[in-house]
Protein backbone atom coordinates (compact mmCIF):
# COMPACT_ATOMS: atom_id res chain seq x y z
CA UNK A 1 0.00 0.00 0.00
CA UNK A 2 1.08 3.54 -0.87
CA UNK A 3 1.12 6.02 1.88
CA UNK A 4 1.85 10.00 1.48
CA UNK A 5 2.14 11.95 4.64
CA UNK A 6 1.54 15.58 4.66
CA UNK A 7 0.92 18.25 7.26
CA UNK A 8 -2.08 20.62 8.36
CA UNK A 9 -1.20 24.13 9.39
CA UNK A 10 -1.23 23.71 12.55
CA UNK A 11 1.64 21.16 13.00
CA UNK A 12 4.50 23.60 13.88
CA UNK A 13 7.57 23.48 12.06
CA UNK A 14 9.48 20.90 14.07
CA UNK A 15 6.94 18.56 15.70
CA UNK A 16 5.37 18.17 11.84
CA UNK A 17 8.90 16.89 10.50
CA UNK A 18 9.86 14.95 13.78
CA UNK A 19 5.99 13.55 12.95
CA UNK A 20 6.66 12.54 9.44
CA UNK A 21 9.98 10.70 10.16
CA UNK A 22 8.36 8.41 12.89
CA UNK A 23 5.49 7.60 10.72
CA UNK A 24 8.33 7.29 7.55
CA UNK A 25 10.16 4.75 9.61
CA UNK A 26 6.96 2.65 11.20
CA UNK A 27 5.95 2.73 7.47
CA UNK A 28 9.19 0.93 6.40
CA UNK A 29 8.97 -1.93 9.21
CA UNK A 30 5.49 -2.41 8.60
CA UNK A 31 6.26 -2.91 4.77
CA UNK A 32 4.42 -0.12 3.35
CA UNK A 33 5.47 1.95 0.68
CA UNK A 34 5.78 5.81 1.25
CA UNK A 35 5.41 7.95 -1.51
CA UNK A 36 6.57 11.56 -2.68
CA UNK A 37 3.41 12.92 -4.02
CA UNK A 38 -0.68 12.68 -2.73
CA UNK A 39 -1.55 11.24 -6.73
CA UNK A 40 0.06 8.14 -6.45
CA UNK A 41 -0.98 7.48 -2.76
CA UNK A 42 -3.81 4.96 -1.79
CA UNK A 43 -4.25 6.75 1.80
CA UNK A 44 -2.87 10.05 2.66
CA UNK A 45 -2.05 10.70 6.45
CA UNK A 46 -2.25 14.26 7.60
CA UNK A 47 0.08 14.91 10.59
CA UNK A 48 -1.48 17.88 12.83
CA UNK A 49 -4.72 19.92 12.52
CA UNK A 50 -5.82 23.09 10.14
CA UNK A 51 -5.80 23.66 6.78
CA UNK A 52 -3.76 21.17 4.20
CA UNK A 53 -1.63 23.46 2.03
CA UNK A 54 -1.37 20.35 -0.54
CA UNK A 55 -4.35 20.52 -2.61
CA UNK A 56 -3.60 17.27 -4.30
CA UNK A 57 -5.46 15.61 -1.40
CA UNK A 58 -9.04 16.51 -2.29
CA UNK A 59 -10.87 13.32 -3.63
CA UNK A 60 -8.40 11.33 -1.98
CA UNK A 61 -9.06 9.01 1.33
CA UNK A 62 -7.08 11.09 4.52
CA UNK A 63 -6.64 10.21 7.93
CA UNK A 64 -5.91 13.21 10.01
CA UNK A 65 -4.33 13.14 13.21
CA UNK A 66 -4.98 16.05 15.01
CA UNK A 67 -3.12 14.65 18.58
CA UNK A 68 0.68 14.40 18.04
CA UNK A 69 1.41 12.65 21.18
CA UNK A 70 -0.52 9.14 20.37
CA UNK A 71 1.39 9.13 17.18
CA UNK A 72 5.26 9.55 18.97
CA UNK A 73 3.81 7.06 21.33
CA UNK A 74 3.27 4.33 18.68
CA UNK A 75 3.27 5.21 14.96
CA UNK A 76 2.44 2.13 14.37
CA UNK A 77 -0.94 1.85 15.40
CA UNK A 78 -1.50 5.31 13.72
CA UNK A 79 -0.93 3.57 10.18
CA UNK A 80 -3.28 0.93 11.02
CA UNK A 81 -5.83 3.00 12.23
CA UNK A 82 -5.17 5.21 9.00
CA UNK A 83 -5.76 2.10 6.44
CA UNK A 84 -9.23 1.10 7.90
CA UNK A 85 -10.61 4.81 8.60
CA UNK A 86 -9.30 7.41 6.16
CA UNK A 87 -11.87 9.14 4.33
CA UNK A 88 -12.34 10.91 1.61
CA UNK A 89 -11.50 14.33 1.62
CA UNK A 90 -13.07 17.32 -0.16
CA UNK A 91 -11.64 21.14 0.33
CA UNK A 92 -15.05 22.11 2.56
CA UNK A 93 -13.70 19.28 5.37
CA UNK A 94 -10.71 21.53 6.68
CA UNK A 95 -9.78 20.93 10.34
CA UNK A 96 -10.06 23.74 12.30
CA UNK A 97 -10.32 25.84 9.25
CA UNK A 98 -8.89 29.48 9.73
CA UNK A 99 -10.75 32.57 9.76
CA UNK A 100 -12.64 34.10 6.39
CA UNK A 101 -9.39 36.54 5.79
CA UNK A 102 -7.04 33.72 5.06
CA UNK A 103 -9.06 32.71 1.69
CA UNK A 104 -6.52 33.25 -0.83
CA UNK A 105 -2.84 34.03 -1.11
CA UNK A 106 -2.36 36.49 1.72
CA UNK A 107 0.41 38.74 1.74
CA UNK A 108 2.62 38.62 5.11
CA UNK A 109 5.78 40.94 6.25
CA UNK A 110 7.40 40.07 9.07
CA UNK A 111 10.35 41.79 11.96
CA UNK A 112 12.18 39.11 13.89
CA UNK A 113 14.90 39.82 16.99
CA UNK A 114 16.01 38.99 19.63
CA UNK A 115 18.45 39.90 22.32
CA UNK A 116 21.75 38.50 21.13
CA UNK A 117 20.52 38.76 17.34
CA UNK A 118 21.89 35.25 16.28
CA UNK A 119 19.86 32.11 16.93
CA UNK A 120 16.27 33.48 17.80
CA UNK A 121 16.73 35.83 15.46
CA UNK A 122 17.12 34.05 12.06
CA UNK A 123 15.76 30.51 13.39
CA UNK A 124 11.92 32.19 13.64
CA UNK A 125 12.73 33.87 10.14
CA UNK A 126 12.64 30.71 8.55
CA UNK A 127 9.84 29.27 10.62
CA UNK A 128 7.62 32.15 9.59
CA UNK A 129 8.57 31.87 6.19
CA UNK A 130 8.29 27.77 5.43
CA UNK A 131 4.36 28.71 7.00
CA UNK A 132 3.99 30.84 4.59
CA UNK A 133 5.21 28.45 1.78
CA UNK A 134 3.40 25.66 3.15
CA UNK A 135 0.27 27.99 3.18
CA UNK A 136 0.78 28.94 -0.41
CA UNK A 137 1.45 32.45 0.76
CA UNK A 138 4.11 35.23 -0.17
CA UNK A 139 6.38 36.17 2.77
CA UNK A 140 9.05 38.03 3.25
CA UNK A 141 11.01 38.43 6.61
CA UNK A 142 13.02 41.16 7.87
CA UNK A 143 15.92 40.22 10.41
CA UNK A 144 17.24 42.79 12.75
CA UNK A 145 20.15 40.91 13.89
CA UNK A 146 23.52 41.48 15.41
CA UNK A 147 24.89 42.52 12.15
CA UNK A 148 22.27 44.70 11.17
CA UNK A 149 18.95 44.36 9.40
CA UNK A 150 19.07 41.29 6.87
CA UNK A 151 16.73 41.16 3.87
CA UNK A 152 15.25 44.63 4.42
CA UNK A 153 11.61 45.34 3.76
CA UNK A 154 10.65 47.70 1.06
CA UNK A 155 7.96 50.61 1.05
CA UNK A 156 6.48 48.49 -1.81
CA UNK A 157 6.03 45.26 0.16
CA UNK A 158 5.32 46.64 3.15
CA UNK A 159 2.06 48.60 1.80
CA UNK A 160 1.02 45.59 -0.14
CA UNK A 161 1.23 43.36 2.96
CA UNK A 162 -2.34 42.24 4.17
CA UNK A 163 -0.83 41.80 7.70
CA UNK A 164 2.71 42.56 9.61
CA UNK A 165 4.10 40.31 12.33
CA UNK A 166 6.56 41.59 14.60
CA UNK A 167 8.02 38.29 16.14
CA UNK A 168 10.57 40.64 18.87
CA UNK A 169 11.96 39.77 22.25
CA UNK A 170 13.48 43.71 22.42
CA UNK A 171 12.32 46.88 21.51
CA UNK A 172 12.95 47.34 17.96
CA UNK A 173 11.54 50.30 15.66
CA UNK A 174 8.61 49.87 13.55
CA UNK A 175 7.74 52.98 12.39
CA UNK A 176 7.73 51.97 8.90
CA UNK A 177 4.62 49.85 9.43
CA UNK A 178 2.26 52.93 10.64
CA UNK A 179 -1.17 52.25 8.95
CA UNK A 180 -0.91 48.52 8.56
CA UNK A 181 -2.41 45.96 10.50
CA UNK A 182 0.25 44.57 13.23
CA UNK A 183 0.88 41.71 15.39
CA UNK A 184 2.91 41.73 18.09
CA UNK A 185 4.12 38.20 19.56
CA UNK A 186 8.27 36.82 20.39
CA UNK A 187 10.27 34.72 18.70
CA UNK A 188 9.63 31.87 20.88
CA UNK A 189 6.19 31.07 19.79
CA UNK A 190 6.72 31.93 16.32
CA UNK A 191 9.33 29.32 16.01
CA UNK A 192 7.55 26.59 17.93
CA UNK A 193 3.88 28.01 17.27
CA UNK A 194 4.50 28.82 14.19
CA UNK A 195 0.83 28.03 12.71
CA UNK A 196 -1.22 29.06 15.30
CA UNK A 197 0.49 32.47 15.87
CA UNK A 198 -0.64 32.93 11.95
CA UNK A 199 -4.13 32.47 12.81
CA UNK A 200 -3.66 34.98 16.06
CA UNK A 201 -2.56 37.80 13.44
CA UNK A 202 -5.09 38.08 11.07
CA UNK A 203 -7.81 37.62 14.49
CA UNK A 204 -6.02 40.02 17.08
CA UNK A 205 -3.89 42.62 14.44
CA UNK A 206 -4.37 46.24 15.15
CA UNK A 207 -3.94 49.00 13.26
CA UNK A 208 -0.09 50.40 13.93
CA UNK A 209 0.13 54.14 14.74
CA UNK A 210 3.33 55.37 16.67
CA UNK A 211 2.72 58.09 18.77
CA UNK A 212 2.86 61.84 17.98
CA UNK A 213 5.54 62.73 20.66
CA UNK A 214 8.04 59.32 19.75
CA UNK A 215 6.56 58.12 23.32
CA UNK A 216 5.92 54.39 23.45
CA UNK A 217 2.07 54.25 23.87
CA UNK A 218 0.72 52.91 26.84
CA UNK A 219 -0.64 49.79 24.94
CA UNK A 220 2.59 48.89 24.11
CA UNK A 221 4.04 49.29 27.28
CA UNK A 222 1.95 47.47 29.34
CA UNK A 223 2.89 44.55 26.53
CA UNK A 224 6.30 44.71 27.72
CA UNK A 225 7.48 43.53 30.98
CA UNK A 226 11.30 44.43 32.89
CA UNK A 227 12.84 41.51 32.21
CA UNK A 228 12.16 42.26 27.97
CA UNK A 229 13.45 45.78 28.88
CA UNK A 230 16.63 44.58 30.55
CA UNK A 231 17.13 42.45 27.39
CA UNK A 232 16.88 44.98 24.92
CA UNK A 233 19.52 47.05 27.25
CA UNK A 234 21.72 44.00 26.97
CA UNK A 235 21.30 43.23 22.98
CA UNK A 236 22.35 47.02 22.44
CA UNK A 237 25.49 46.23 24.50
CA UNK A 238 26.26 43.44 23.43
CA UNK A 239 28.31 44.81 20.60
CA UNK A 240 30.71 46.33 22.58
CA UNK A 241 31.52 44.19 25.72
CA UNK A 242 32.80 41.43 22.68
CA UNK A 243 34.71 44.43 20.77
CA UNK A 244 36.20 45.37 23.85
CA UNK A 245 37.31 41.80 25.06
CA UNK A 246 38.80 40.98 21.96
CA UNK A 247 40.61 44.22 21.65
CA UNK A 248 41.99 44.00 25.22
CA UNK A 249 42.91 40.18 24.61
CA UNK A 250 44.98 41.29 21.55
CA UNK A 251 46.55 44.07 23.21
CA UNK A 252 48.02 41.71 25.81
CA UNK A 253 48.52 39.07 22.79
CA UNK A 254 51.02 41.81 21.42
CA UNK A 255 52.46 42.90 24.80
CA UNK A 256 55.12 42.21 26.62
CA UNK A 257 56.66 41.49 30.55
CA UNK A 258 57.57 44.12 32.51
CA UNK A 259 59.06 44.71 36.18
CA UNK A 260 56.01 46.70 37.87
CA UNK A 261 57.48 47.66 41.53
CA UNK A 262 59.36 45.03 41.52
CA UNK A 263 56.89 42.42 40.11
CA UNK A 264 56.86 40.68 36.44
CA UNK A 265 53.72 41.12 34.77
CA UNK A 266 52.40 40.93 31.41
CA UNK A 267 51.90 44.88 29.98
CA UNK A 268 49.12 45.37 27.02
CA UNK A 269 50.40 47.33 24.13
CA UNK A 270 48.98 50.82 25.37
CA UNK A 271 46.96 51.85 21.88
CA UNK A 272 45.18 48.76 21.82
CA UNK A 273 44.35 48.53 25.47
CA UNK A 274 43.11 52.17 25.67
CA UNK A 275 40.71 51.64 22.58
CA UNK A 276 39.81 48.69 24.70
CA UNK A 277 39.39 50.13 28.00
CA UNK A 278 37.45 52.83 26.09
CA UNK A 279 35.03 50.21 24.39
CA UNK A 280 34.44 48.65 27.83
CA UNK A 281 33.94 52.20 29.60
CA UNK A 282 30.57 52.80 26.48
CA UNK A 283 29.38 49.08 27.89
CA UNK A 284 27.45 50.08 31.18
CA UNK A 285 25.97 54.12 29.28
CA UNK A 286 25.02 51.54 26.49
CA UNK A 287 22.77 49.37 29.11
CA UNK A 288 21.33 51.48 30.79
CA UNK A 289 20.70 53.88 28.00
CA UNK A 290 18.66 51.42 25.97
CA UNK A 291 16.65 50.02 29.07
CA UNK A 292 15.59 53.60 29.22
CA UNK A 293 14.82 53.62 25.72
CA UNK A 294 12.72 50.23 25.80
CA UNK A 295 10.70 52.00 28.66
CA UNK A 296 10.15 55.65 27.24
CA UNK A 297 11.42 55.71 24.06
CA UNK A 298 13.67 58.59 22.46
CA UNK A 299 12.94 60.70 25.45
CA UNK A 300 14.06 57.39 27.33
CA UNK A 301 17.72 57.50 26.05
CA UNK A 302 19.65 60.85 27.22
CA UNK A 303 18.76 60.51 31.12
CA UNK A 304 19.68 56.66 30.33
CA UNK A 305 22.88 57.47 28.78
CA UNK A 306 24.28 59.85 31.87
CA UNK A 307 22.59 57.84 34.21
CA UNK A 308 24.79 54.96 32.91
CA UNK A 309 28.20 57.56 32.67
CA UNK A 310 27.37 58.53 36.01
CA UNK A 311 27.22 54.76 37.17
CA UNK A 312 31.04 53.76 35.75
CA UNK A 313 32.23 57.24 37.31
CA UNK A 314 30.81 56.57 40.96
CA UNK A 315 31.57 52.73 40.90
CA UNK A 316 28.12 51.54 40.50
CA UNK A 317 29.15 49.54 37.63
CA UNK A 318 26.45 47.50 35.63
CA UNK A 319 24.34 46.86 38.82
CA UNK A 320 23.76 50.52 38.65
CA UNK A 321 23.57 51.11 35.67
CA UNK A 322 20.20 48.18 35.52
CA UNK A 323 18.93 50.13 38.21
CA UNK A 324 19.50 54.03 36.91
CA UNK A 325 18.55 52.59 33.42
CA UNK A 326 15.01 51.46 34.67
CA UNK A 327 14.67 54.79 36.69
CA UNK A 328 15.45 57.00 34.02
CA UNK A 329 12.99 55.25 31.52
CA UNK A 330 10.07 55.64 34.04
CA UNK A 331 10.59 59.28 35.04
CA UNK A 332 10.73 59.48 31.22
CA UNK A 333 7.73 57.90 30.48
CA UNK A 334 5.97 59.85 34.23
CA UNK A 335 6.63 63.21 32.75
CA UNK A 336 5.84 62.75 28.82
CA UNK A 337 2.68 61.09 29.76
CA UNK A 338 1.45 63.44 33.43
CA UNK A 339 3.00 67.06 33.32
CA UNK A 340 0.40 68.91 31.80
CA UNK A 341 1.34 71.66 29.76
CA UNK A 342 -0.37 74.14 26.70
CA UNK A 343 -0.87 73.02 23.88
CA UNK A 344 1.18 75.46 22.64
CA UNK A 345 4.51 74.33 24.26
CA UNK A 346 3.27 70.33 24.05
CA UNK A 347 6.01 69.79 20.71
CA UNK A 348 8.80 70.55 23.56
CA UNK A 349 8.28 67.56 25.43
CA UNK A 350 10.53 65.43 23.89
CA UNK A 351 12.93 67.54 22.70
CA UNK A 352 13.39 69.72 25.44
CA UNK A 353 11.21 69.18 28.93
CA UNK A 354 11.52 65.66 29.32
CA UNK A 355 15.33 65.18 28.24
CA UNK A 356 16.06 68.52 30.70
CA UNK A 357 14.39 67.42 33.70
CA UNK A 358 14.51 63.40 33.14
CA UNK A 359 18.33 63.85 32.94
CA UNK A 360 18.73 66.12 35.96
CA UNK A 361 16.92 63.94 38.18
CA UNK A 362 18.36 60.75 36.70
CA UNK A 363 21.87 62.64 37.65
CA UNK A 364 21.03 63.64 41.05
CA UNK A 365 19.77 60.53 42.73
CA UNK A 366 22.73 58.58 40.84
CA UNK A 367 25.29 60.89 42.73
CA UNK A 368 23.37 61.78 45.70
CA UNK A 369 20.94 58.23 46.62
CA UNK A 370 21.62 55.29 44.08
CA UNK A 371 25.46 55.38 43.57
CA UNK A 372 27.51 55.14 46.89
CA UNK A 373 25.03 52.24 48.24
CA UNK A 374 25.55 50.10 45.06
CA UNK A 375 29.09 51.06 44.65
CA UNK A 376 29.63 49.32 47.51
CA UNK A 377 28.15 46.49 46.75
CA UNK A 378 29.87 45.68 43.49
CA UNK A 379 33.16 46.11 45.19
CA UNK A 380 31.90 43.50 48.08
CA UNK A 381 30.88 41.05 45.20
CA UNK A 382 33.96 41.41 43.13
CA UNK A 383 36.09 41.08 46.15
CA UNK A 384 34.10 37.93 47.19
CA UNK A 385 34.47 36.65 43.08
CA UNK A 386 38.47 37.42 43.01
CA UNK A 387 38.93 35.98 46.14
CA UNK A 388 36.68 32.70 46.73
CA UNK A 389 38.35 29.48 46.99
CA UNK A 390 38.30 26.37 44.47
CA UNK A 391 35.08 25.22 46.42
CA UNK A 392 33.02 28.14 46.18
CA UNK A 393 34.58 28.35 42.65
CA UNK A 394 33.34 24.83 41.66
CA UNK A 395 29.74 25.82 43.12
CA UNK A 396 29.06 29.04 40.80
CA UNK A 397 30.28 27.54 37.94
CA UNK A 398 27.88 24.79 38.55
CA UNK A 399 25.21 26.73 39.29
CA UNK A 400 26.09 29.01 35.89
CA UNK A 401 26.42 26.28 33.65
CA UNK A 402 23.34 24.36 34.56
CA UNK A 403 21.25 27.90 34.11
CA UNK A 404 22.51 28.27 30.55
CA UNK A 405 21.37 24.54 29.86
CA UNK A 406 17.89 24.91 31.43
CA UNK A 407 15.97 26.70 28.64
CA UNK A 408 18.73 26.72 25.94
CA UNK A 409 18.00 30.64 25.25
CA UNK A 410 15.14 31.33 27.74
CA UNK A 411 14.59 33.79 30.24
CA UNK A 412 16.88 31.21 32.95
CA UNK A 413 19.77 31.35 30.54
CA UNK A 414 19.89 34.72 29.78
CA UNK A 415 19.68 35.38 33.24
CA UNK A 416 22.98 33.39 33.85
CA UNK A 417 24.02 35.15 30.36
CA UNK A 418 23.20 38.76 31.72
CA UNK A 419 25.40 38.11 35.20
CA UNK A 420 28.62 36.57 33.14
CA UNK A 421 28.68 39.70 30.89
CA UNK A 422 28.00 42.28 32.97
CA UNK A 423 31.28 41.14 35.11
CA UNK A 424 33.16 41.41 32.19
CA UNK A 425 32.75 45.36 32.54
CA UNK A 426 33.67 45.12 36.12
CA UNK A 427 36.97 43.47 34.69
CA UNK A 428 35.76 39.73 36.64
CA UNK A 429 36.15 37.24 33.86
CA UNK A 430 35.57 33.97 35.34
CA UNK A 431 31.79 33.56 35.71
CA UNK A 432 31.65 34.29 31.54
CA UNK A 433 34.01 31.39 31.49
CA UNK A 434 31.51 29.09 33.45
CA UNK A 435 28.88 30.87 31.00
CA UNK A 436 29.65 29.73 27.59
CA UNK A 437 31.05 26.83 28.45
CA UNK A 438 28.21 25.80 30.22
CA UNK A 439 26.15 27.11 26.79
CA UNK A 440 28.16 24.92 24.76
CA UNK A 441 27.42 21.78 26.12
CA UNK A 442 23.24 21.25 25.04
CA UNK A 443 24.44 21.38 21.31
CA UNK A 444 27.58 19.76 21.12
CA UNK A 445 26.37 17.27 23.49
CA UNK A 446 22.73 16.71 21.65
CA UNK A 447 25.47 16.32 18.53
CA UNK A 448 27.63 13.89 20.02
CA UNK A 449 24.07 11.60 20.87
CA UNK A 450 23.13 11.03 17.33
CA UNK A 451 26.57 10.38 16.42
CA UNK A 452 27.71 7.35 18.89
CA UNK A 453 23.85 6.13 18.87
CA UNK A 454 22.70 6.86 15.26
CA UNK A 455 20.14 3.83 14.92
CA UNK A 456 18.10 5.50 17.84
CA UNK A 457 17.74 8.84 15.62
CA UNK A 458 15.27 9.56 12.88
CA UNK A 459 17.02 10.45 9.92
CA UNK A 460 15.75 14.17 10.18
CA UNK A 461 17.30 14.02 13.61
CA UNK A 462 21.05 12.59 12.85
CA UNK A 463 20.79 15.76 10.27
CA UNK A 464 19.62 18.15 13.10
CA UNK A 465 22.59 16.52 15.04
CA UNK A 466 25.39 17.63 12.76
CA UNK A 467 24.22 21.09 12.32
CA UNK A 468 23.96 21.43 15.97
CA UNK A 469 27.71 20.28 16.78
CA UNK A 470 28.04 23.68 14.25
CA UNK A 471 26.27 25.70 16.27
CA UNK A 472 27.56 24.37 19.62
CA UNK A 473 31.03 25.22 18.93
CA UNK A 474 29.58 29.26 18.06
CA UNK A 475 28.38 28.77 21.40
CA UNK A 476 24.45 29.34 20.13
CA UNK A 477 22.68 27.03 22.81
CA UNK A 478 19.83 26.58 20.34
CA UNK A 479 20.96 24.06 18.08
CA UNK A 480 19.45 21.77 21.17
CA UNK A 481 16.20 23.27 20.81
CA UNK A 482 14.82 20.75 18.64
CA UNK A 483 15.86 17.64 20.68
CA UNK A 484 14.72 19.23 23.42
CA UNK A 485 11.26 19.76 22.13
CA UNK A 486 10.95 16.23 20.98
CA UNK A 487 12.26 14.74 23.85
CA UNK A 488 12.37 17.47 27.17
CA UNK A 489 11.98 14.81 30.15
CA UNK A 490 15.48 13.32 28.86
CA UNK A 491 17.22 15.75 27.04
CA UNK A 492 16.84 19.02 29.46
CA UNK A 493 18.50 16.97 32.65
CA UNK A 494 21.14 15.35 30.75
CA UNK A 495 21.97 18.71 29.74
CA UNK A 496 21.72 20.62 32.66
CA UNK A 497 24.28 17.85 34.57
CA UNK A 498 26.63 18.06 31.52
CA UNK A 499 26.61 21.99 31.50
CA UNK A 500 27.08 22.14 35.72
CA UNK A 501 30.22 19.87 35.13
CA UNK A 502 31.09 22.03 32.47
CA UNK A 503 30.95 25.51 34.72
CA UNK A 504 32.39 23.41 37.49
CA UNK A 505 35.30 22.45 36.13
CA UNK A 506 36.27 25.78 34.35
CA UNK A 507 36.14 27.64 37.66
CA UNK A 508 37.94 24.52 39.23
CA UNK A 509 40.94 25.36 36.67
CA UNK A 510 40.38 28.97 37.08
CA UNK A 511 39.33 30.03 33.85
CA UNK A 512 38.88 33.15 32.57
CA UNK A 513 36.81 34.31 29.72
CA UNK A 514 36.86 38.54 28.08
CA UNK A 515 34.72 38.01 25.58
CA UNK A 516 30.67 37.11 25.59
CA UNK A 517 30.71 35.09 22.41
CA UNK A 518 32.27 33.85 19.75
CA UNK A 519 32.27 30.29 21.30
CA UNK A 520 35.45 28.04 20.29
CA UNK A 521 36.41 30.26 17.32
CA UNK A 522 36.94 33.16 19.47
CA UNK A 523 39.82 31.41 21.18
CA UNK A 524 41.50 32.42 17.65
CA UNK A 525 43.05 34.93 19.51
CA UNK A 526 45.64 34.68 22.12
CA UNK A 527 44.75 35.61 25.57
CA UNK A 528 40.94 35.90 25.28
CA UNK A 529 40.36 32.70 27.60
CA UNK A 530 43.22 31.13 30.12
CA UNK A 531 44.18 28.61 30.70
CA UNK A 532 42.90 26.90 27.50
CA UNK A 533 43.63 23.40 28.32
CA UNK A 534 41.30 23.20 31.19
CA UNK A 535 38.69 25.11 29.98
CA UNK A 536 38.62 22.88 26.47
CA UNK A 537 38.78 19.90 29.03
CA UNK A 538 36.17 21.23 30.83
CA UNK A 539 34.14 21.30 27.45
CA UNK A 540 34.94 18.17 26.52
CA UNK A 541 34.16 16.53 29.27
CA UNK A 542 30.64 17.87 30.26
CA UNK A 543 29.64 17.55 26.48
CA UNK A 544 30.31 13.79 26.11
CA UNK A 545 29.19 13.13 29.49
CA UNK A 546 25.57 14.51 28.77
CA UNK A 547 25.83 13.12 25.18
CA UNK A 548 26.63 9.86 26.20
CA UNK A 549 23.92 9.79 28.82
CA UNK A 550 21.40 11.22 26.44
CA UNK A 551 21.98 8.42 23.92
CA UNK A 552 21.94 5.87 26.56
CA UNK A 553 18.67 6.40 27.83
CA UNK A 554 16.91 7.52 24.78
CA UNK A 555 14.47 4.91 23.42
CA UNK A 556 14.83 3.86 19.60
CA UNK A 557 12.57 5.47 17.25
CA UNK A 558 10.07 2.05 17.62
CA UNK A 559 9.57 3.27 21.18
CA UNK A 560 10.15 7.14 20.66
CA UNK A 561 7.22 9.22 22.30
CA UNK A 562 6.88 7.00 25.10
CA UNK A 563 8.60 9.34 27.31
CA UNK A 564 8.39 8.61 31.40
Amino acid sequence: MNIYITEGSYAGPVNGRLAKAELTLAANALNLNVVENAASADVIIAVGSGVISDKAVTGKKVYVVEDLNPLFANPRQVLTDAQSKAVVYQASNNIAPTSSNDTGVKRIVAVTACPTGIAHTFMAAEAIEEEAKKRGWWCKVETRGSVGVGNELTPEEVASADVVIAACDIDVDLSKFAGKKLYRTKTGPALKKTAQEFDKAFEEATVYQPSANASTTKSNNEKKGVYQHLLTGVSYMLPMVVAGGLIIALSFAFGSFKMVDGVQKLIGESHLAQIGELAFSLMVPLLSGYIAYSIADRPGLAPGLVGGLLAVSTGAGFLGGIIIGYFAGYLALLITKYLPLPKTLEALKPILIVPLFATLITGLVMQFIVGTPIAWLMDFVKGWLNSMGTANAVILGAILGGMMCTDMGGPINKVAYAFGTGLISAQVYAPMAAVMAGGMVPPLAMGIATLIAHKKFAKAEQESGKASLVLGLCFISEGAIPFAARDPLRVIPCCIIGGAITGGMALAFGSQLMTPHGGLFALAIPGVVKPVGGYLLSIVVGSVLAGVAYAFIKQPESEAGTVA
